[in-house]
């Protein structure tokens, strides 16, 4: 699975192998500039999730439920719900486990599949004081896998594992019955997630011990417009073939 938040990089990711696209809050931090996904809105979501249905074919499309979306009641959850499917959303994904079964529940039952995300969820970054591996501890090992289990028994499809130590997340893994995402949760879960951008190393300053590039993708992009830059600059650029 991998991020995706516009309708260019949506047509890129259609012609690969990716299995599943997440639209995901992180867009509040890479596409719109802020510190965590905070910020980020139903109207960020609905607009971004709409852009990426445009773009992407043959792929489902996950739809970030953003911060608090979800905890406003039945009704204001489930306008939130729809909103983001009827944008083109296939499936939504919420933070957490806890209080939110009963919300998971209702939405799975009106019709709508739900992916859970546990462990380092950028949503409680304030409550964990920072982004931190969560379950290194028996205590917080032991609600994490009670976790998983309340989301699996509330319906969800999946469970994307964000920050959890291997051991944890093989174990969680072999105890449900539903596959596992891991992000920053080692090779034993079912499938993996990373940022689009991430992925091809379009922010050099970001390099978290469990991200991989696939591509110098700033460093192409910046020899690139250079190259145009000078190229109008020294007048080659547009020759008599780019001309009318």
């Amino acid at each position: 699975m991998v991020t995706c938040y516009d309708y260019l990089s949506a047509n890129i990711v259609s012609d690969t192998d990716i299995d599943l696209v997440l639209v995901g809050d992180s867009a509040a931090m890479v596409v719109h500039g802020h510190e965590t996904t905070l910020p980020a809105t139903v109207e960020m979501m609905e607009a971004h999730v709409c852009a990426v249905s445009r773009g992407l074919t043959g792929k489902p499309l996950i739809a970030d439920m953003p911060f608090l979306a979800h905890r406003k009641g039945f009704d204001l959850t489930m306008d939130a719900v729809g909103r983001l499917i009827k944008s083109g959303g296939n499936a939504v994904k919420i933070e957490g486990a806890g209080d939110s079964i009963k919300t998971i529940e209702h939405i799975v039952k009106s019709g709508v599949p739900v992916m859970g995300h546990l462990g380092m969820t950028p949503q409680s970054v304030n409550q964990f004081g920072g982004w931190k591996v969560q379950g290194k501890k028996e205590q917080g090992a032991d609600k994490i896998i009670l976790d998983a289990k309340a989301l699996e028994n509330a319906g969800v499809f999946s469970i994307v594992l964000e920050m959890v130590p291997s051991k944890l997340a093989k174990t969680i893994t072999k105890n449900i019955n539903i596959p596992t995402i891991g992000i920053g949760a080692g090779p034993h879960t079912s499938g993996q997630v990373l940022v689009y951008h991430d992925v091809l190393g379009l922010n050099p300053g970001f390099r978290p011990k469990f991200l991989r590039t696939y591509l110098n993708g700033y460093e192409s992009i910046k020899n690139a417009l250079n190259h145009y830059s000078n190229e109008v600059k020294n007048g080659s650029f547009p020759s008599k073939k780019e001309s009318f």
